[in-house]
């Protein structure tokens, strides 16, 4: 059903291996704090970081994008750990994976489309303000703020890193840039014995394969109570965080991922990552990007980040622990500079102020809540309240009469459940003559709750005494009527033809009762 690559997409493997490296030693300190922030051990957010990264670069509908255990995810289980225990959370990641299989099975992938792009640039700029504002609370320890010769230590380092980011590049491509900055961020570091912390300082790393593990808890109705609201909830912000993070890099890269093959990807990956002690997770917006802008193209760069990831956990920890969280900062400040939409500002009076007020939510909510997905979905919500409004405004007709006296409403716009109380103020049935046509010719029936206002305005001319005919309307909504049907004049060469949003039982009802 899913081919393994879609696309070819242009890739290098020097390019993978090296950004993958670069990834790798980035993903340490996300994984880690996520699990600390879920409430549980460092290792398991080390795992999922491995079993998901590894699974989605595999059979994943994007090349090149990175996934992992995220804050999005770690936000939504920290109570589930803390009211019944790691072994619910296990549970929980392996149905969110089998929800999100069903999710891309029945290719509802395709629905990321419906997100507006206003809805788009506010995800972005509210992510990376959201990236930003994790580093800021790496300046504090122990709920004190660092001050002193450690906070200019830690700026220094972090400074030099975001230098030799931006600079490496103009004077060569050989090695990513994030990558040198990393090691000679660390070997500065050691070399003079700067009093700065390290990855090490957060947590030890250090530990065993991944071992297989079924979720030690009760098959049976009460655990399903507790575990399926927070499945749902995981598959479906791990779904829209993925699918976001895969049009970003869509657009980084002028190619096209594949949203149901992704969906399916995702689902994989948390069902063998709940089986294998992980946390669960998705696609990794910053990650995704250092190894898009680092070179990372193909499926090559995620394996080799996922196998890296491994075996700093198996063999090289302590090496790991050693890279200051400074040059980390670092590297993901350049990151929020590259993540932010710095163009969005000059859209200020230049695009609806609807759309403005749409990006700036998103972007708010996202950063109060660091719920990408809640933000997304209030974001289209509203979209989709302003063009409902925008568009119940804009129906109009303009009227004439005929040389038999009989007055004829041209009707344009879209008739919808929204446009209703506009339809209803345009026509006049006590004032208008004997004879009143309509004509739907440049309008478009959309609804049951537009059937349902034809057939109003029919009654309403009946109990006046007068005759209404409908004139252009697709044969569909002509069946649909019930006290208008009878009005609705036949034009099989000039009428549209196009569907009604209602259940389609109920047009087989309405045709068996006509026939």
């Amino acid at each position: 059903m899913f081919k393994l690559i879609h696309k070819r997409v242009p890739s290098n493997a020097k390019n993978d291996i090296l950004s993958g490296l670069t990834v790798a030693l980035a993903l340490v300190p996300e994984a880690v704090a996520f699990a600390l922030l879920a409430g549980v051990n460092p290792l398991v957010g080390l795992y999922a970081a491995f079993t998901i990264g590894i699974v989605t670069s595999i059979i994943g509908g994007r090349p090149g994008m990175i996934s992992g255990a995220t804050g999005a995810i770690a936000v939504v289980i920290g109570t589930l750990v803390a009211q019944h225990g790691v072994e619910y959370l296990f549970a929980a990641v392996v149905m969110m994976g089998v929800i999100q299989i069903g999710f891309g099975l029945l290719k509802m992938g395709k629905f990321i489309r419906l997100v507006p792009h206003p809805v788009f640039l506010g995800f972005v700029n509210g992510l990376a303000m959201v990236i930003f504002l994790a580093q800021i609370k790496q300046f504090k320890v122990a709920d004190e703020w660092i001050s002193g010769t450690p906070l200019t230590i830690m700026l220094i380092i972090i400074a030099i890193t975001m230098v030799v980011i931006h600079y490496l590049p103009k004077l060569t491509r050989a090695v990513p840039s994030t990558l040198a900055a990393i090691v000679v961020g660390t070997i500065a570091v050691l070399l003079l014995d700067l009093d700065t912390r390290t990855v090490g300082d957060i947590a030890s790393i250090g530990g065993a394969f991944p071992p297989f593990h079924m979720p030690n808890v009760p098959f049976n109705l009460e655990m399903l109570q507790i575990v399926f609201p927070y499945a749902i909830v995981m598959a479906l912000v791990g779904l829209i965080e993925s699918l976001l993070t895969l049009n970003l890099i869509d657009d980084l890269t002028e190619t096209t991922g594949r949203p149901n093959k992704e969906c399916v990807g995702q689902g994989v990956a948390n069902t063998v990552t709940g089986l294998f002690g992980g946390m669960g997770g998705c696609a990794m917006v910053g990650q995704s990007l250092i190894n898009i802008k680092s070179g990372g193209r193909g499926r090559l760069s995620g394996i080799v980040a996922a196998i890296v990831l491994l075996f700093f956990i198996l063999f090289l920890s302590e090496y790991i622990e050693m890279i200051p969280v400074a040059v980390l900062i670092g590297v993901m400040m350049m990151v929020v500079i590259g993540t932010f939409e710095w163009g969005s500002f000059r859209l200020f009076g230049k695009i609806p102020l609807p759309d403005i007020i749409v990006g700036i939510s998103v972007a708010v909510i996202t950063v109060l809540t660091d719920n990408l997905a809640l933000a997304v979905i209030a974001g289209v919500i509203m979209s989709a309240l302003s063009f409902a409004w925008d568009s119940a405004s804009k129906i109009h007709a303009t009227d004439e009469i005929d040389n038999n006296g009989a007055k004829i409403y041209k009707l344009k716009g879209v008739l919808f459940f929204g446009s209703i109380e506009h339809f209803h103020a345009i026509f006049s049935p006590s004032n208008d003559p004997k004879e009143v046509f309509i004509d739907f010719q440049g309008s478009r029936v959309m609804d049951h709750s537009a059937i349902q206002a034809i057939d109003k305005l029919a009654e309403r001319y009946q109990k006046v005494g007068k005759k209404l005919h409908l004139m252009h309307l697709s044969s569909e909504c002509g069946l649909l009527l019930n006290t208008a049907k009878d009005l609705v004049e036949v034009n099989v060469l000039e009428d549209p033809q196009y569907h009604v949003a209602i259940d389609k039982a109920q047009v087989l009802i309405e045709s068996g009762q006509k026939t």
